[in-house]
């Protein structure tokens, strides 16, 4: 039951960088994988990159050396790094994890062109 807080959104220009935190309240050594989702307007979540405990990741094609998912299991905590952004990247951003109790409430990116 792992209860997630992500952070580090904001207003950015494009071809900016942010880097997203996802906390987590206990340790995610255990958790095979994790990974950061994006939403637009109420539309379905898009699952843009994955990370599992071995360190394998996986990236939607649209953010593909763009975009570099991390976890630091020292810390409990997931990162996504986004650089080169782009307006179509604007969404609310979201971490997961297997078993967690619900979403949580996002951080906010939003690209200016």
């Amino acid at each position: 039951q792992v209860q997630l807080v992500e952070s580090g959104g904001g207003l950015v220009q494009a071809g900016g960088s942010l880097r997203l935190s996802c906390a987590a309240s206990g340790s995610i050594a255990s958790i095979p994988a994790m990974g950061w989702y994006r939403q637009v307007s109420g539309k379905e979540r898009e699952l843009v990159a994955g990370i599992s405990s071995g360190g394998s990741t996986y990236y939607v094609d649209s953010v593909k050396a763009r975009f570099t998912i991390s976890r630091d299991n020292d810390k409990n905590t997931l990162y996504l790094q986004m650089n080169s952004l782009k307006p179509q990247d604007t969404a609310m951003y979201y971490c997961a994890a297997p078993g967690m109790d619900s979403w949580g409430k996002g951080t906010l990116v939003t690209v200016s062109s």
